[in-house]
């Protein structure tokens, strides 16, 4: 028997079995169910998000004999003949192929012929803003009043060319991306009951890799099963089949790039050529690699929004002090340009070459951001003194005369009472023992922070690193903090956290006993 590829074999047969679309599923179900059912429907989104598959079941199950929660029930002859492609009650049409006006008055003709068995017949109309304006108009007139047994399911992934004639007549559904837990899931129920054993991270990067698309992922799956038959699917080897590099890779080849070293850069890209990467890949899988950087160090979303490893945040916590935002925007901005020029490049190894080159040495272009990063690298290296030196300086003739400055304003002390007072030195005691018994990666994001109160048993950790601050929230260390706070030291507190200015200093805190006695009346004795 021929072989089936992964994504026609498991195609969903049912709405049970639709993943990552429930609001759409639960949409039409109901309409099954009472009985509400439309005439022409609009599917759009990206591709491989179900648009067709949802089509083909919901054609399905207008014409079930017994429909089991708005389902299909796979047993009854109309479910059976339209399961093996014999019904002609169901009929796809590639719009991509079919799109002249004889085609639709084809369409036209023949629905006014009821269907010979079964209730409804359904026309999927697959890519349809591909038809021409003459087959729209055509289509026009039969899409606004059917015959009571004609439905019309028009997919498309582009419903911006589609006329607004042809969309006031559908009931518009936008099937959306499917997010990288869903795409894990699905993959590895069919690792699974293909007896497949794959590691999770790779399906994971396979998941990320297909960018939302359910065909994609199980397509790439598929081409990863075919090259390592009767092995072990590792990432290893799963990054090798899909010419993909791996972030520590990324990670090395950003590094040589902020510290210029052209050499470091040169000899990791001969060696990707070398291992059999493509390129392209290469620097698109870069640019998104500079993405999730850019989002990190410049919003408090970016955590919240980007999937990484425990590994990532800390190289991520790591590069964030080595660059600034604006930096990254030109790389980015740089390795976009590239990308679009290595497409239909005959030679992308030197376009790249030429990339590493300009982001390296910025002193060879003139724009005004090459100038802004040149500004940035000699300000650094002044302040590390690397240009400073020893000038002899002339002996003093006479005494210099100190400069006057003025007295520092001093701030008074915080008061607070005892109990609250004694819980936040407890914990500033042993801030440096708290931190070094929580997991490493939490750990690092409470590097140079410092405990306050906040009242009600509360306390705030402060930080001075906005990265600090992100990676904190999302490996959840406060939490951390608190169990081990509570489970070592009795106490149960509640941990908040804030982003400080760099030059905000810590104040000086005493309770209200020792405040009382600090102002307590003075006797002076009569001589």
């Amino acid at each position: 028997m021929a072989y089936t590829a992964l994504y026609r074999k498991w195609r969903p047969s049912s709405f049970t079995d639709v993943k990552g679309q429930d609001a759409i599923v639960t949409t039409l179900r109901n309409q099954l169910k009472t009985g509400r059912i439309g005439h022409a429907y609009l599917f759009c989104g990206t591709r491989g998000t179900g648009k067709t598959t949802v089509a083909k079941i919901f054609a399905k199950a207008v014409n079930c004999e017994h429909l089991v929660d708005g389902d299909p029930c796979q047993e009854c002859e109309s479910c059976r003949t339209i399961n093996a492609g014999a019904s002609k009650n169901v009929v796809e049409i590639d719009a991509a192929s079919n799109n002249g006006v004889d085609n639709i008055r084809e369409i036209r003709d023949e629905v006014q012929y009821s269907p010979a068995d079964g209730k409804y017949r359904v026309y999927i109309i697959d890519e349809v803003h591909m038809l021409s304006s003459g087959a729209f108009n055509a289509l026009l007139k039969t899409l606004e009043e059917p015959p009571a047994y004609v439905i019309f399911i028009l997919a498309t992934t582009e419903p911006h060319k589609i006329p607004v004639t042809v969309l006031s007549r559908c009931q518009r559904y936008d099937f959306k991306r499917m997010t990288t837990d869903v795409l894990m899931e699905r993959l590895s129920e069919l690792a699974e009951n293909e007896k497949i054993d794959v590691e999770p991270q790779g399906l994971r990067y396979i998941a990320k890799k297909a960018d939302g698309a359910m065909r994609d992922a199980i397509s790439l799956l598929d081409q990863c099963i075919a090259f390592h038959i009767g092995e072990k699917l590792t990432y290893e080897k799963i990054l090798t089949v899909l010419g993909a590099v791996d972030n520590e890779q990324f990670s090395q080849f950003l590094r040589c790039i902020l510290e210029q070293n052209t050499s470091g850069c040169l000899l990791q890209l001969e060696q990707l050529v070398m291992d059999g990467r493509e390129l392209g890949q290469f620097v698109q899988d870069f640019i998104w690699y500079m993405r999730n950087l850019l989002l990190l160090v410049s919003s408090d979303a970016g955590n919240e929004i980007l999937d990484l490893t425990r590994e990532d945040w800390e190289r991520f916590r790591e590069e964030a002090a080595m660059t600034s935002p604006e930096n990254l925007m030109r790389l980015i901005r740089i390795f976009s340009e590239l990308y679009n020029q290595m497409r239909n490049a005959v030679n992308k190894r030197v376009l790249l070459e030429i990339a590493v080159i300009r982001t390296t040495q910025p002193a060879m272009e003139e724009n005004m951001e090459s100038v802004m990063e040149r500004l940035e690298r000699l300000e650094k290296q002044i302040k590390e003194g690397q240009f400073v030196k020893a000038v002899p300086q002339p002996a003093a003739t006479a005494e210099p005369i100190p400069e006057k400055k003025e007295p520092a304003e001093e701030k008074g002390p915080v008061v607070l009472p005892a109990a609250e007072y004694q819980d936040l030195m407890m914990v500033q005691e042993e801030w440096e023992r708290i931190g070094n018994s929580i997991d490493r990666v939490a750990r690092l994001s409470l590097r140079n922070t410092r405990v306050e109160p906040r009242g009600q048993g509360t306390l705030c950790v402060v930080f001075y690193d906005a990265f600090n601050y992100n990676m904190c929230k999302a490996v959840g260390a406060l939490q951390q903090v608190k169990e081990f706070v509570e489970e070592t030291y009795n106490k149960t507190l509640e941990f908040d956290m804030r982003l400080a200015n760099q030059a905000e200093e810590e104040p000086r805190y005493v309770t209200d006993e020792d405040l009382s006695a600090f102002h307590a009346e003075i006797e002076i004795e009569d001589e």
